[in-house]
């Protein structure tokens, strides 16, 4: 039976361990978020489909002043809900088609009213953005 050295032994798993390098990489890049939207002074913008990109989305929630989540009764997650948010005066600052259950969205500090419609239902909240990140929560 041949010996074989440590020093040939170290050297065969540095090799192994360079070619493994661009998968292991690959593996451990993030998955991003899409990327935001302008619309007036808001920024927004929706995902969340598939758990990659809701992980992501959900990790970047405390980056941003509001949150929204959107889900059925069972907890299921719900896209393609129509939202409108409007400030304290009445006007409106966000008109959107959410594409995606969870939305990001950066908005001046104040008080807001979102409404969210699915399914011929209409649910809204009062938010007060300014302290921190808020997270509106819409159960159809």
């Amino acid at each position: 039976m041949k010996r074989t050295s440590i020093h040939t032994l170290a050297r065969a798993a540095t090799l192994c361990a360079c070619a493994l390098a661009p998968w292991v990489a690959q593996a451990q890049t993030p998955v991003l978020a899409p990327s935001m939207k302008n619309l007036g002074e808001a920024r927004y913008v929706c995902g969340g489909v598939g758990a990659e990109e809701s992980n992501a989305m959900r990790a970047a929630m405390k980056d941003h002043p509001l949150s929204l989540l959107f889900a059925r009764e069972s907890g299921a997650y719900l896209a393609d809900v129509q939202v409108t948010v409007t400030d304290a005066q009445g006007g409106t600052a966000l008109s959107m088609r959410a594409d995606g259950p969870v939305c990001l969205v950066d908005l001046p500090a104040g008080r807001y009213t979102v409404a969210a419609a699915s399914e011929g239902v209409t649910k809204s909240q009062v938010v007060s953005l300014g302290n921190g990140s808020k997270v509106a929560d819409f159960r159809f």
